[in-house]
This record gives C-alpha cells, structure tokens and sequence, in this order.
C-alpha cells in the first residue's frame, strides 16, 4: 500500500466505528436502500484530536507532517516523506526538506478533503 494509502487507512479506519453510527439511524428511517447509502464525512481533525489525546508524546499534528505520520505510527523519515512526496506528484527539490514538508502537509490534509475527509481549511493552507 502507498503511504499515502496508509496515512487514509489509519485515519478513515479509526472513526469506522464512529463514522457507522449516524449512517445507521438515516437508513433505517428513511427506507432507503442499503446500497444507496452513502458514507458520511470523516471528521479527520477530530479523529486526530482524538488520537493525539490518547498519545503520551505531544505531536503538533496540526503543522507538521513528521508529527502527523507519527502520530499514526507510520515511518516519519526522510525516505518516506521523500517517496510520499513522489506518489503526491511533488515537483520541488526533495533535499529542500522544509519546504517539502510544508507541502506535503498541504497535500495530505487536501487529498483526505478529496476522499471523504472533513478538513477544517486552516488545515489545507
């Protein structure tokens, strides 16, 4: 899987359970076929909030990719940004890490946006 694809995995996966919740009660009252359900909208800052609080380490998830991909406990080194930084189409000189990681969180707030992610937009800017 991309990192990318496991940076949604351990997002979207985490609020399943929550996100199953408020799709329940509309279908069962509206009579709508199961398979025109759709899925409501990942809270990905809640979700984050929610998993920042249960971790002993304070990660500023908020404004750093590196701290976001551990927050996730995916791999946060320069190798795996560099190669989310290829799979996010990043044009810019990898070796200028600052810069990429500035991007690449950008990126990911806004690809989750894009895939069924609510995203404050102080996040995607």
């Amino acid at each position: 899987m991309s990192i990318f694809g496991n940076i949604m995995s351990a997002i979207f996966g985490s609020s399943s359970a929550k996100a199953a919740q408020p799709a329940a009660a509309p279908a069962s009252s509206g009579g709508a076929a199961a398979g025109t359900a759709t899925m409501p909208q990942v809270d990905v800052a809640a979700v984050l909030s929610d998993i920042a609080s249960k971790n002993k380490e304070k990660l500023d998830w908020r404004k750093s990719i590196v701290d976001l991909m551990k927050l996730l406990g995916l791999d946060s080194s320069l190798s795996a940004r560099k190669e989310l930084a290829k799979e996010l189409g990043y044009t810019g000189d990898t070796n200028d890490s600052a810069t990429m990681n500035v991007w690449l969180h950008k990126q990911v707030m806004q690809k989750l946006a894009e895939n069924g992610g609510k995203v404050p937009d102080d996040l995607k800017h």
